[in-house]
C-alpha cells in the first residue's frame, strides 16, 4: 500500500507539473464514484414509484422522505469535513466510512415497510454521503492546481455521472426479469455498494496530495469554529449565499421524474429510465463546462446551468410534449453547477481547512433543497402539480436575479 501510495503521489506530482493532465487520485475517486453511483441510482431510480405507487405515499409524505433523501446529509457534512482536516491525511478514511455506511443501508430498505422506518434508513444513508462529500472534493481539489480544478471536477462528475447512466438502466433490467424487482434492486444495490468502498480502501491514496500549489500564509487551525469564520471571506460568502438561494428554488430530481411523468404522459414501465437522460446529458457536458469554467469565470456557467433549468421547468408547465429536451436542459444543469461549485468555493478555502470550507458551501446548500423538498410536496399537495412548480418557477428566477447581483462584483476580479 505504501508503494501505491508513493507512485501516486509522483504520478499527482508529474501530471500538476505538466498541467495538462488529471491527477491519478481524481482518476481513481471517480472510479469509486461511479461504482457508488450505479448502486445508489438504482434505488434512486425506482424509490419515487416505490413509494408513491407501491406503498401509496401522499405527495406530501414523499416530500418530506425525498427532503430527508437530499437534505438530511448538511447536518454532518460540517462534521465529516471537520474530522477529515484535523487528521491532516485522513481524507480517505472518513470518505470511506461514509460510503460503507451508506452501503449497509441499501439492504435495510429491504425490511422496511412504512414511513418511519424508510425515513430511518434514508437518514442513514444520508449521513454516510454527508460524511464522504467533502473529503472527497478536498482530495480533488488538493491533488489539482487552481488553472485546472475545474477540469478536474468535471472529469470526476463525469465519470460519477457515468454510473448514474448504469444505475438507472440496470434498475430497469432487473424489474423487468425478476418478480420481486423492489427486493432484487435493493439487494443487487449493496453488492455494488460494497465493490465501489473496497475499491476506494485499494486504490486511492491515503495521504495529502503534494506539492502544494498554493500560499500556505493563510493556513489556520481546523476547526468547526475556523471552518465557519471561513463566511467572513467576501468571495466565499458570496458564493455560499448563492448556492443557498438557488437551492430554496432547485426543485429535487425525484419531483421532476414525476412530474414529467403525469405532465408528459410517461408510463410507468419506462419511469426508471427518466434519471438516463439527465445522466446522459451531464456525462457529456460535465468535462467541456469545466473547461470553460476555468476560462470564462466559475460563477458565469454556474448561473447559465440555473438558466437551463429555469428552462426544464418551462418546459413542464408549457406541457411540451419533448421528454428529452427536459432531460437535457436537466442534465445540463448539472453539469454547469455541481462540480463547478466546489471548484468555485476551493478557490476561497486554505488548504488546511479545505474539507471543512468545502463543507460550510454543501451544508447550505443542502439545507436549502431540503426545505424546498418540504415546501415542494406541500405544495403539490394543497394546490396541485402545477401550481407547486409554478411557484417553484417564480422562485428561482428571483433567486437567479439575485445571485447576478451577488455575484457581478466577482466578474472584475476573475
Amino acid at each position: 500500500m505504501y508503494v501505491a501510495e508513493t507512485r501516486a503521489a509522483r504520478a499527482t506530482t508529474a501530471g500538476r507539473r505538466r498541467g495538462g493532465t488529471v491527477a491519478p487520485t481524481v482518476l481513481a475517486l471517480g472510479t469509486v464514484s461511479l461504482i457508488t453511483d450505479v448502486s445508489s441510482e438504482m434505488v434512486t431510480a425506482v424509490l419515487p414509484l416505490y413509494l408513491v405507487a407501491g406503498l401509496g405515499l401522499s405527495p406530501l409524505g414523499f416530500g418530506l422522505l425525498d427532503g430527508v433523501y437530499n437534505g438530511f446529509s448538511a447536518v454532518v457534512r460540517l462534521v465529516g469535513g471537520h474530522l477529515a482536516d484535523r487528521g491532516g491525511g485522513r481524507h480517505k478514511w472518513v470518505a470511506g466510512f461514509g460510503y460503507a455506511l451508506s452501503a449497509l443501508c441499501k439492504p435495510l430498505l429491504l425490511l422496511a415497510h412504512s414511513l418511519t422506518p424508510i425515513g430511518l434508513v434514508l437518514a442513514a444513508d444520508r449521513t454516510g454521503k454527508g460524511l464522504r462529500t467533502a473529503p472527497r472534493d478536498a482530495l480533488i481539489s488538493l491533488s489539482s492546481t487552481p488553472e485546472t480544478r475545474g477540469r478536474a471536477f468535471g472529469v470526476h462528475r463525469a465519470m460519477d455521472t457515468a454510473g448514474a447512466l448504469l444505475g438507472p438502466l440496470a434498475a430497469f433490467l432487473i424489474l423487468r426479469a425478476t418478480v420481486d424487482g423492489y427486493d432484487a434492486v435493493f439487494t443487487v444495490s449493496f453488492c455494488v455498494a460494497v465493490l465501489g468502498v473496497l475499491v476506494l480502501v485499494l486504490f486511492v491514496p491515503g495521504g495529502r496530495a503534494e506539492p502544494r500549489a498554493e500560499p500556505a500564509s493563510d493556513d489556520a487551525r481546523p476547526t468547526l469554529r475556523a471552518a465557519l469564520s471561513l463566511l467572513r471571506r467576501r468571495d466565499l460568502r458570496r458564493v455560499t449565499v448563492c448556492a443557498l438561494l438557488l437551492g430554496l428554488a432547485t426543485v429535487s430530481d425525484s419531483f421532476v421524474y414525476l412530474l414529467l411523468q403525469r405532465r408528459l404522459d410517461v408510463p410507468d414501465r419506462w419511469f426508471a429510465l427518466l434519471p438516463l437522460g439527465t445522466a446522459a446529458a451531464f456525462l457529456l457536458l460535465a468535462v467541456p463546462l469545466g473547461r470553460l469554467a476555468d476560462r470564462v469565470g466559475r460563477w458565469r456557467v454556474f448561473l447559465a446551468g440555473h438558466g437551463a433549468l429555469l428552462a426544464a421547468y418551462a418546459l413542464l408547465l408549457a406541457s411540451a410534449h419533448s421528454v428529452a429536451l427536459v432531460l437535457l436542459l436537466h442534465g445540463a444543469f448539472y453539469a454547469a453547477t455541481d462540480g463547478v461549485l466546489m471548484a468555485a468555493a476551493s478557490d476561497s478555502v486554505p488548504e488546511s481547512l479545505r474539507s471543512s470550507g468545502l463543507a460550510v458551501v454543501q451544508t447550505g446548500q443542502a439545507l436549502a433543497r431540503f426545505a424546498c423538498s418540504l415546501g415542494f410536496g406541500a405544495a403539490w399537495t394543497l394546490w396541485g402539480d402545477r401550481t407547486a412548480l409554478w411557484a417553484s418557477t417564480a422562485a428561482l428566477a428571483l433567486c437567479a436575479v439575485l445571485s447576478l447581483t451577488i455575484l457581478r462584483p466577482l466578474e472584475s476580479s476573475a
